[in-house]
């Protein structure tokens, strides 16, 4: 028999050796056929709790043998496998474990205790539906609806969706998300209902302060740049102080011509050569300027030559090597390595593309 720790039940069966094992006990036991320094690096990244009831288990550990740490394996590789479906969590999990263990009408009382206590993600449904499906089924709803459920989502999720709303939907929803106040969870209930019966789903969650400056411009952030600069020049047109609110948080392409020169140093090392020729077409002579500046004299005429010779492009095209460099910028600052100046504006947002 596998001995494993005289505290684990005895395995099932010769071609099973972990059969009667928890998914505890399995865990711990995999921790200890790895080694106290890859056990470590696992464990890193559990939180407090699992770390505690994991060690107590590791501690009744004697031994790990051969073809327990091989069933152990097989069962990871297998879960983990290309083409193998991941298990996901969330709500939706949670409802149908519960439905199964105490039946559909509990289920819905303890849900609703979730959802009191602001425990659930508003919307949370909608944590696995494609961005472009989220818009096909919002498309039938109010202005105000469509702003409340995208200020709801995560950022990233909430930028792809606005992207795939018709441009001329895209400021009215924007201007809805940053004027956004508390909204009544009672409505939110009976929203995501409605979404949820359309979808054939199941989320529901009590809402508190959705919208507002912030999340509009982390929405923003993770838009493509050609919405970026739509939502701004309509909100600038509509609600010009409201503009320049949401322009403060964001760092756009023009900004960059207010940046420390070791910054754009920095920065240049982390861009593509192609990238810069494609972003730099049309732009402001100075932006060009701080380019050119902060490259050595060889590189710079290489890049006013190949800038002289480059075609006519796509705005798109132009668009999207801006916002890979923005992007870049983003991430540099998110690591420390550079610092953005907080709150400077660039005025008109950058000219047409030629």
């Amino acid at each position: 028999m596998s001995d494993v720790a005289e505290a684990l039940p005895v395995p099932g069966s010769h071609a099973n050796p972990t059969a009667g094992f928890s998914g505890r006990q399995k865990a711990a036991a995999m921790l200890v056929s790895l080694g106290p320094e890859k056990a470590a690096e696992v464990l890193r990244f559990m939180p407090d709790e699992e770390v505690e009831q994991l060690s107590a288990d590791m501690a009744e550990i004697y031994r790990v043998d051969a073809d327990v740490a091989e069933s152990l394996y097989e069962e990871m590789y297998i879960r983990l496998a290309p083409g193998s479906e991941v298990a996901l969590g969330g709500l939706e999990y949670t409802r149908e474990v519960l439905e199964n263990l105490l039946g559909p009408q509990r289920a819905d009382e303890i849900i609703s205790l979730l959802q009191a206590r602001g425990e659930v993600r508003p919307f949370e449904f909608l944590r696995r539906t494609p961005p472009e499906q989220i818009c096909t089924l919002l498309k039938d709803e109010a202005p105000q609806t469509i702003a409340l459920v995208i200020a709801s989502l995560w950022p990233s999720v909430a930028g792809q969706v606005l992207t795939h709303l018709p441009p001329e939907q895209q400021a009215e929803i924007a201007l809805r998300i940053a004027t956004m106040r508390e909204t009544n969870p009672g409505v939110i209930g009976a929203i995501d209902q409605g979404l949820r019966q359309k979808v054939s789903a199941i989320s529901t969650a009590e809402f508190h302060s959705p919208g507002g400056i912030d999340s509009l411009a982390d929405i923003i952030n993770n838009s493509g740049r050609s919405t970026e600069r739509h939502v701004i020049e309509s909100l600038a047109k509509s609600n010009p102080d409201l503009a320049d609110e949401v322009r403060m948080k964001l760092f756009t392409f023009e900004d960059l011509t207010v940046l420390e020169d070791r910054d754009m140093q920095l920065i240049l090392r982390e861009v593509e050569g192609k990238d810069l020729v494609l972003a730099l077409r049309g732009v402001p002579e100075d932006l060009v300027d701080k380019f050119l500046s902060n490259m050595s004299e060889r590189a710079a005429q290489t890049l006013r030559e190949d800038m002289e010779v480059m075609p006519p492009q796509r705005r798109n095209v132009v668009e999207e090597a801006q916002g890979k460099i923005v992007a870049i910028v983003r991430r540099l600052d998110e690591e420390g390595t550079i610092v953005l100046p907080r709150g400077e504006d660039d005025g008109d947002g950058g000219g047409d593309v030629v």
